[in-house]
C-alpha cells in the first residue's frame, strides 16, 4: 500500500484499517519507510487520533514485531506493575521484592529518564555491577530462579515500539494517548501476563497534566489489557510533588534500601501499598479463577480484601523477606548485595549545596517538575535519550509539602559533580519550594481506581 495515501489519509481523520497499518509499520521495520514518513504519520496520529480499533491494531503489530513470553506453566500468578513516569519515583525497586515474597512473579521491562522524569533501569545501574540488559532467554531464567526481574527493552521484545518511540521522543509526539496505550502494552504484553497494576500519574510532574487526560488514558490502557485476557487496573495518582525525599539515581536507591529496612515515607509507603495491594488482588483472582488468562473478577474489591494485602505488604517489610528478596534480585542480575549493609558502596557525588529557607512558615507547595528538571540539569536525567547520566547526583528534599520551616533552614540539598548548570538547578529548587503562613489541606495522593 502506498505509504503516502496512509499518512494522507490518517492526516485527514479517516480511520485506517488494520490491514493498511500493518502495511506501513511492516515496511518501515523492513526499511522501505523512511524516517521522515514513519515521522510524519506519527504526527498525524497525535492531531488526529486514533480510534479503538486502530489503538488496538497498533498494539497488537507492535506486540507481534517481537517475542512473548510464555509464563504458562509457571505455578504462581504473573502479575506486572508500571508506572506513567514521575519524580523520585522508585517506586518498582521496593515493590517489586515485596510481591514477589509473597509468591508472585514479576517481570519488569522498565525505562529509562527521559526530561524531568526519572527511570528505573538508570537507578538501577548506579548499582555496581547491576546488569538490565538481560537477554530475553537471561530474564526468563532469572524469572525462574527469583521470581523477579528488572530489565530494559530488548531487541526481542516489541522492537517496532522501540524504533517508533526514538521517533516520538524527537518529534513533539510522545503525549498521545493511542501511541502511549500501544507503547506501554505492547511492552507489558510480552511479559506473559496474568495481571497488571498501572500507576497513571497527573499532575505538575506528570505527562498528563490535567486528570480528565490521566482518566483518558488509563481507561485506554485497562480496556487493551482487557482485550487481550489480561486482568489490569489502572491507579491514578497525583505527581504534583516529587515521591520520598530523593531525586537522582543513587540517591534514590539509597532510600529504597531505607525503605525495606522499615525506614518509609508515608507518600511512597501509601503509593506502595495501594499499588502492591492490587497486584496481590488480581493475584489472588487468578488462583481462585478457573483459567489464568479469564479477565472475569471482582470488578470492585473489597476494602477488607485490599486491608488483607495491605497487611501482608508490611508483614515482609517487618519480617525482613522483600529485603532478602531484593539481595536476591541483585545477585541474579549482578549487583553488589554489599550495598544493602553498607550503601556507602554506591556512587556519591563529590560537592553538596544546601538550599535554604528565605522565611518562616510553612511549605505550602513542591513543584515536581521544577525538581526533576534540576535533578536532570545536575546530571541525574537526560534531555535527549542518548546523553549520558551521571548516577551520583541529585536531590535530597529536607522539607516536603505540610512542614514548618525556619528561615534558614536547609529545605534541599544538590548533590553535583559538575557545576556547569549549577547556579540554573539551584534557582529552580527555590522556585519550586512556596511557603506561607498556615499549613495547606492535605491533598490525596490516591485520586482514582479504573477497573
Amino acid at each position: 500500500m502506498n505509504p503516502v495515501e496512509i499518512i494522507r489519509k490518517k492526516r485527514d481523520g479517516l480511520v485506517l484499517t488494520a490491514e493498511e497499518l500493518d502495511s506501513f509499520i511492516s515496511g518501515f521495520l523492513g526499511g522501505d519507510i523512511p524516517d521522515y514518513q514513519a515521522a510524519a504519520f506519527l504526527m498525524a496520529a497525535y492531531l488526529k487520533g486514533l480510534d479503538d480499533n486502530e489503538t488496538a491494531a497498533l498494539t497488537d503489530l507492535m506486540l507481534r514485531s517481537g517475542k512473548r513470553l510464555d509464563l504458562a506453566e509457571m505455578e504462581s500468578p504473573v502479575i506486572d506493575k508500571h508506572s506513567t513516569g514521575g519524580v523520585g519515583d522508585k517506586v518498582s525497586i521496593v515493590l517489586a521484592p515485596m510481591v514477589a515474597a509473597l509468591e508472585v512473579v514479576v517481570p519488569m521491562i522498565s525505562g529509562r529518564a527521559l526530561g524531568h522524569t526519572g527511570g528505573t533501569l538508570d537507578k538501577l545501574e548506579s548499582i555496581p555491577g547491576f546488569r538490565t540488559n538481560l537477554s530475553f532467554i537471561d530474564f526468563r531464567n532469572a524469572l525462574w530462579e527469583a521470581g523477579l526481574a528488572m530489565i530494559g527493552q530488548t531487541d526481542d521484545i516489541a522492537p517496532a515500539d522501540r524504533r517508533l518511540y526514538a521517533l516520538r521522543d524527537v518529534t513533539a509526539t510522545v503525549e498521545s494517548i493511542p501511541l502511549i496505550t500501544a507503547s506501554i502494552m505492547s511492552k507489558k504484553l510480552a511479559e506473559g501476563l496474568d495481571g497488571l497494576v498501572l500507576d497513571v500519574k497527573t499532575g505538575k510532574g506528570a505527562f498528563m497534566k490535567d486528570r480528565e487526560s490521566a482518566e483518558a488514558l488509563a481507561m485506554s490502557l485497562v480496556e487493551t489489557g482487557r482485550r487481550y485476557g489480561v486482568r489490569t487496573i489502572a491507579v491514578i495518582t497525583s505527581m504534583d510533588e516529587p515521591i520520598g525525599r530523593t531525586v537522582g539515581n543513587s540517591l534514590e536507591v539509597r532510600e529504597c534500601i531505607n525503605f525495606l529496612k522499615g525506614r518509609a515515607d508515608d507518600d511512597l509507603l501509601e503509593l506502595v501499598l495501594t499499588l502492591g495491594s492490587y497486584m496481590l488482588f488480581i493475584a489472588e483472582e487468578c488462583v481462585n479463577l478457573e483459567g489464568k488468562r479469564s479477565v472475569d473478577m471482582e470488578v470492585e474489591p473489597s476494602e477488607a480484601r485490599l486491608e488483607e494485602k495491605r497487611i501482608n505488604l508490611e508483614g515482609v517489610i517487618n519480617s525482613g523477606k522483600a529485603l532478602e528478596k531484593f539481595v536476591e534480585l541483585l545477585e541474579t542480575q549482578g549487583g553488589n548485595p554489599e550495598i544493602v549493609a553498607n550503601p556507602g558502596l554506591l556512587p556519591v557525588a563529590g560537592n553538596i549545596l544546601p538550599i535554604e529557607a528565605p522565611r518562616k512558615g510553612y511549605i505550602t507547595g513542591l513543584d515536581a517538575e521544577k525538581i526533576g528538571v534540576a535533578a536532570m540539569l545536575l546530571g541525574a536525567g537526560r534531555l535527549k535519550k542518548d546523553d549520558p547520566v551521571d548516577p551520583a547526583v541529585g536531590i535530597t528534599l529536607n522539607r516536603k509539602t505540610g512542614e514548618d520551616v525556619d528561615a534558614g533552614d536547609p529545605v534541599a540539598v544538590l548533590h553535583y559533580n559538575d557545576e556547569r548548570n549549577l547556579s540554573e538547578a539551584k534557582e529552580l529548587v527555590r522556585e519550586a519550594f512556596s511557603i506561607g503562613d498556615a499549613p495547606p489541606e492535605p491533598k490525596e495522593m490516591i485520586i482514582k481506581i479504573i477497573t
